[in-house]
């Protein structure tokens, strides 16, 4: 079973424990700042780690609960997999408790436990009452059928209860996908002395791995991830629903914000209008009017925008989801499927909520046309429909695109047809699209492995796939290398795959070395030294050594007798073509030393790898050439 990564927010009221909570579940104080310890709320976003075993790694987001820091406080709650809302027993549900429910509920939040706090200022006979209280105000949301937890995090009543709880239900859910391109949008950044820019968030989607090359988006930074750390520890990886600090090479402090992007491919849209649906809250106090200005809170980005609608001129609370634009005065980052939060910037109110339907708007008339277009592309064609499938699980099969499109099996059938897609292993789907970029990836990273390792014959056909399966699965990996054999992109010799055009070579800076020892080995025929007086005599460190010698034998350039004596080839193959000519079909040990005219210390090494390499075969006392 893969491992799984899960991050997990606290949401609720300003001073109703979140930190503490955090705290007595993980022992970290997530207060870091000192205007923080001074006014003892939280402003910026903290993180901890929870917990880890073999299954799953879980890190905790304590957002801000103030009114003031919705803004850090949504940025937070984007992309986290459960939530867990702190409600105080001595207070209940208060103004923010509702509008982060609101929040949640838009964000699309699926899984959420109740933890009522403080419960040791509440006498024991009405905690019941409280509880009930507070089940009642959460009716209609999605912890309406939440579990419910009494803690109380100074004295940890009810702490190992939460801590389970949160651990037992993130392992009943499904893994995120981290398979294809990597995106992470950036909620803190920050300089370390000594190392430079330095940028944390949840990894959306994806994987990274330590040396990636990436790009800060929407200025399209081109970036290395020089190192990776998970819960303050270096990693040389990191996976979707963790949070990760990367620290970057190629791009300065000042260069990279909050709400910017880290992907790692060009798939990514860039726009600055994006055609959506959404929800408002119950309890709107104002008229939202046509191309009111509002605030977009979409991943990380806060952006300035204004509301396009094209079947109304004003907005009040309405049940169901409104079809509309958001033109936005920033570009930002986003695909279809993304959530986001609309708020009016002033007064301050959380309009509503919703999702991107097309993330490349375009400027539309008025009237109920333009709205049966929205509802079209809302529903996707059946070509919009597959692409998005395989797009996510990067290879289905007939029957498994038919669960994920909802179309008949002619209809996908037919669609199928279009050049986008491609059938692979006879049963499964793709996109051309990826197919061509996994050739790439599988080119760079071979090109990369040629770079590093001139000498070896190409990378383990295991170890590349292993590589290339965080990002794909492993049916589909194994047909694109296959696929790039057969196009001659790459070649393949026992279990190593290489560039077609890569030829196994010594490095320039040692040939001249390289030659030395080879015609030093030659001159001294059959009567050799040890192999180590070779490379010392010729300059070779021991960092090399190894790797040359297992070069020059594959190349056969040289050819070891036992594990200290090696002969150059030539004189290996001149002492096989000798002692053949002046033996029969089989020959002793004393008739070989008088054909070859080696001493004892040679000879016996030589006839063992004559048996060793098939050449011959012992039989008692004699040796039988092989035909």
């Amino acid at each position: 079973m893969e491992k799984r990564y899960f991050t997990i927010g606290m949401a609720g009221h300003i001073d109703h424990g979140k930190t503490s909570l955090t705290k007595a579940l993980t022992n970290v104080d997530t207060d870091r700042l000192k205007e923080e310890k001074e006014r003892q709320i939280s402003i910026e976003l903290g993180f901890a780690p929870l917990y880890e075993d073999e299954e799953i790694q879980v890190s905790v987001i304590d957002v801000p609960g103030h009114e003031r820091f919705i803004r850090q406080m949504i940025a937070g709650v984007a992309g986290i997999d459960l939530v867990v809302l702190v409600v105080a027993a001595d207070e209940g549900v208060m103004p923010q408790t509702r509008e982060h429910l609101d929040i949640l509920g838009f964000l699309g939040i699926q899984s959420g436990i109740v933890a009522i706090t403080k419960i040791d200022r509440v006498d024991e006979e009405f905690i019941e009452l409280v509880k009930d209280d507070i089940l009642g105000e959460l009716t209609g949301t999605v912890f309406e059928t939440s579990p419910v937890v009494m803690v109380d995090s100074l004295s940890k009543k009810g702490i190992e209860d939460v801590k389970s709880l949160i651990i037992d239900t993130l392992k009943t859910k499904e893994v995120r996908e981290f398979r294809g391109a990597f995106r992470l949008p950036i909620d803190q950044v920050f300089t370390v002395k000594g190392q430079g820019t330095v940028v944390r968030g949840t990894v959306y989607e994806g994987s990274i791995e330590e040396g990636q090359a990436l790009q800060v988006m929407p200025k399209g930074q081109e970036v290395r991830a020089r190192q990776l750390q998970v819960h303050h520890q270096p990693a040389k990886a990191a996976f979707a629903g963790q949070r990760v600090a990367v620290n970057l090479s190629g791009v300065s402090r000042e260069d990279v914000e909050r709400g910017d992007v880290l992907v790692s491919s060009q798939q990514f849209i860039v726009t600055k209008t994006i055609d959506v649906a959404i929800t408002v809250v119950e309890d709107l106090e104002h008229l939202v009017k046509q191309r009111t200005l509002i605030k977009c809170h979409i991943g990380t980005a806060e952006v300035m925008g204004r509301i396009v609608f094209f079947d109304r001129n004003e907005l009040q609370s309405e049940n169901g989801e409104v079809l509309c634009q958001l033109r936005l005065e920033e570009e930002i980052v986003t695909k279809r499927g993304d959530r986001f939060i609309i708020r009016r910037p002033s007064p301050q109110e959380t309009i509503g909520g919703g999702w991107v339907i097309d993330p490349r708007g375009n400027k539309y008339r008025f009237g109920q046309g333009t709205i049966a277009e929205l509802e079209k592309k809302k529903a996707g064609t059946p070509e919009e429909r597959i692409e998005a499938a395989l797009l996510e699980a990067k290879g289905l099969t007939l029957t498994e695109l038919i669960k994920r499109t909802a179309l008949e099996e002619q209809e996908l059938l037919d669609n199928l047809q279009s050049k986008k897609f491609l059938l692979f292993n006879s049963k499964e789907y793709t996109l051309a699209s990826l197919v061509v970029l996994i050739e790439e990836d599988i080119g760079d990273k071979l090109r990369s492995f040629h770079e590093n390792h001139p000498m070896r014959p190409g990378i383990n056909k295991a170890e590349l796939l292993q590589g290339i399966q965080k990002q794909v699965p492993k049916s589909l990996a194994e047909f694109v290398i296959e696929n790039g054999l057969q196009k001659r992109m790459f070649n393949r010799k026992e279990q190593f795959v290489s560039l077609e055009s890569f030829k196994p070579h010594v490095p320039k800076s040692w040939e001249k070395r390289t030659d030395n020892l080879l015609e030093e080995l030659k001159g001294d025929g059959f009567k050799v030294r040890h192999l180590r007086d070779y490379l010392t005599s010729a300059g070779i460190p021991e960092s090399l050594s190894a790797e040359l010698v297992r070069f020059l034998e594959e190349q056969k350039y040289i050819i070891s007798l036992d594990e200290q004596y090696y002969w150059h080839f030539d004189i290996f193959s001149e002492a096989v073509d000798t002692l053949r000519n002046h033996t029969g079909s089989e020959f002793e040990v004393g008739e070989a030393k008088e054909a070859v005219n080696l001493s004892r210390k040679y000879m016996i090494p030589f006839l063992e790898r004559l048996d060793a390499l098939g050449v011959t075969r012992r039989v008692e006392n004699k040796r039988i050439w092989k035909k």
